[in-house]
């Protein structure tokens, strides 16, 4: 099942609320010894999470399909970074982090148990067999909290964000398991920032502006990569090129990032052209410009000094020099222990 974004708590009776995890969306096959972890493109996750088996083999029963989300806890904190360099192709690679960074899988629908097809009954359904089949389930394994209150599901929204949780899902509980459709419903953080364009990339096409590479200054003045800004239409993606061409000329050799033109670079940490595991098809080139343009964008939360996910442009700031784009803009939620929200 998927969800679709909205604006604020869904002010309506027929909604149960789940914290919103963020992790790798995973769904187990269990037959007897069998265990299969698929995630949601299809794409077998059972290799890099060895340390899963044993504990399905264990707690759940002996036949059944569960929705869940893999996840990683650094610091009694949700740790998507490390949760990412999870996926390796190295056999020895992928037992050693097993051990160092080892994985927990939140459980939260039902689709079969036991020779039953649950997928066809309704949400509220579906919770009780969880409850019933899944409610002692013991550390890596968990099962996600629900609760119909809206009061609760504000508090668990202002409060969880600061476990590294993203906002909530909230899901009518009349539905069956409807395979991508986007029937549920998902409330995330929403805020803005002034951030510097110091490049772009083109779009998959070949025609316009796909991407803008955005910076912050950090304390030291230096210029620090924190994300892409994306999503836009054809029609705005020709004219940007022409808005940016004036960018171009002269931007490499005067510009901070230059050096990470340099392949070893790429190799070194995650530079704007960087790629990673699950898009390493992908071309990652990208189109230096001079530090002149700021623009205000939207984002939901942070990541370790970066936008956790694309970000969209709201407008162009001609007032706002590059030197104002700083990180003390970002607004940062209330550290809150991880612990407290898997209880």
């Amino acid at each position: 099942m998927l969800a679709k974004a909205v604006v604020g708590i869904p002010d309506r009776d027929d909604l149960l609320f789940e914290p919103k995890w963020d992790g790798f969306r995973c769904i187990v096959f269990k037959d007897g010894d069998d265990i299969v972890l698929g995630s949601r493109n299809e794409r077998p996750l059972t290799r890099y999470f060895p340390e899963m088996l044993e504990p399905i083999r264990e707690q759940f029963p002996d036949r059944c399909v569960v929705d869940g989300e893999l996840i990683v806890e650094t610091n009694d904190h949700l740790d998507f970074e490390a949760l990412q360099q999870r996926i390796h192709p190295a056999e020895s690679r992928v037992n050693m982090l097993a051990e160092k960074t080892p994985a927990q899988f939140v459980a939260f629908d039902l689709l079969g148990v036991d020779d039953r097809d649950v997928r066809p009954e309704p949400f509220s359904a579906r919770r009780a067999l969880l409850e019933q089949h899944f409610g002692n389930l013991s550390s890596p394994l968990h099962l996600t909290s629900v609760t119909a209150d809206h009061d609760v599901a504000a508090e668990w929204f202002r409060v969880f964000e600061g476990a590294g949780l993203d906002g909530l899902i909230a899901k009518p509980i009349d539905d069956p398991y409807v395979e991508n459709k986007r029937t549920q419903l998902k409330v995330k953080h929403i805020r803005s920032a002034d951030a510097v364009v110091a490049g772009f990339r083109w779009h998959k096409d070949g025609e316009g502006v796909g991407s803008l590479l955005l910076g912050l200054h950090n304390d030291d003045g230096n210029l620090q990569h924190v994300g892409v800004a994306a999503s836009f239409t054809k029609k705005r993606r020709s004219e940007l090129v022409d808005e940016l061409d004036e960018l171009v000329e002269g931007a490499f050799e005067v510009h901070p990032w230059r050096e990470w033109a340099d392949a070893q670079a790429h190799r070194e940490g995650r530079m704007p052209g960087a790629q990673n595991r699950w898009s390493a098809k992908k071309d990652h080139s990208w189109v230096p410009l001079r530090i002149e343009r700021v623009v205000e964008v939207k984002y939901g939360s942070t990541l370790n000094g970066r936008f956790r996910e694309v970000t969209k442009v709201l407008r162009w700031r001609p007032d706002k020099t590059p030197a104002e784009c700083t990180f003390d803009q970002l607004d940062e939620p209330v550290p809150v222990g991880l612990s407290t929200v898997l209880k």
